[in-house]
């Protein structure tokens, strides 16, 4: 008797009403994935030893199972538990996305689709938010993966899951090196941020402002600083340490953000320094530049204490 076939890769997907669960989940089929939603949790052990239909025994589709709050006998920290004994039962890799929104956000779009909250059909919205955050939390705070989808609309979340769980890049982690500007709102998927404020700003050299950190004289001004090479050096071997460990660890999507005022200058000149000495060392990032093509404002600017920045 052949032994049923298990999926490599199976993919828990929960998160709070009203974020983009439904949508992922229908992303993930339209990819390919075998989905399954609101699955109670007693029910995985035999989903799992069920063999393939006849005709199918090469397929190797990974599975998405969709879970929250409204699963009869939902439990978060006993959810918590059952992977991790099926983690060790099944020699596949199981990995967790949780899907986050704010309150705000959550509420608007409650009120836009008139629909009511599932833990608050007979009070306001944001009451069955907060208990349903309540609720979530032990799976939120032990998951693989969060995304924040606060932001997004349904056609960029089905690409942000297209972009994280296409099947060919399943045993592939994803990193992205974002740059970005502090005056213009914090990255939220960001898994580590680091702050270039410190460095000397091009901003306030008359030939440099409208340039970008891609210019090589830009790029040059920056390394001027006498913190520049040490600094960056440092978080360089910082990131050569922590990514294989996250790997290791089954991210499977890791986004680090270098942030200066604007996000012009001195953030995506280091994420482009950063990236290319990551791909020497063998990884593949993806360098994003949010607020590169922004027009450059005095009033977002700093000056250092002491005066204008010195004049080349």
């Amino acid at each position: 008797m052949t032994s049923p076939q298990h999926p490599k890769h199976i993919l828990l997907v929960s998160g709070l009403s009203g974020a983009g669960k439904t949508t992922a989940l229908k992303t993930l089929e339209d990819m390919g994935w075998e989905v399954v939603d609101n699955l109670p949790l007693l029910l995985l052990d035999r989903l799992l030893q069920t063999p393939l239909p006849a005709g199918h025994a090469e397929e190797e589709r990974p599975l998405a199972i969709g879970i929250d709050a409204r699963t009869r006998g939902f439990d978060a920290n006993g959810i918590v538990q059952r992977i991790k004994a099926l983690r060790e039962k099944y020699d596949h890799d199981i990995e967790t996305l949780f899907l986050d929104c704010s309150g705000a956000e959550l509420e608007r779009r409650f009120s836009e689709t008139r629909r009511r909250h599932p833990l608050a059909q007979d009070r306001q919205a944001a009451d069955g938010i907060a208990r349903e955050r309540e609720l979530l939390e032990p799976l939120r705070r032990w998951s693989t993966n969060v995304l924040d989808t606060t932001t997004f609309n349904s056609n960029s979340l089905q690409q942000e899951i297209r972009n994280r769980y296409s099947r060919e890049r399943l045993s592939d982690p994803v990193l992205t090196i974002l740059s970005f500007g502090f005056s213009r709102g914090l990255p939220r998927n960001a898994d580590l941020v680091f702050d270039m404020r410190f460095l000397r700003n091009p901003h306030w050299d008359d030939r440099l402002r409208p340039r970008t950190g891609q210019d090589a004289e830009v790029a040059a001004y920056i390394a001027e600083d006498p913190a520049y090479e040490t600094a960056v050096s440092q978080i360089e071997q910082l990131l050569m340490t922590l990514l294989p460990r996250y790997t290791e660890e089954g991210k499977a999507y890791v986004t680090v953000a270098f942030g200066c005022t604007g996000g012009r200058h001195r953030s995506v000149h280091v994420a482009e320094r950063v990236a290319s000495a990551l791909r020497n060392a063998g990884f593949s990032p993806t360098v994003s530049h949010r607020n590169m093509e922004s027009a450059p404002q005095d009033a977002l600017e700093k000056r250092r204490a002491g005066g204008p920045e010195p004049k080349q």
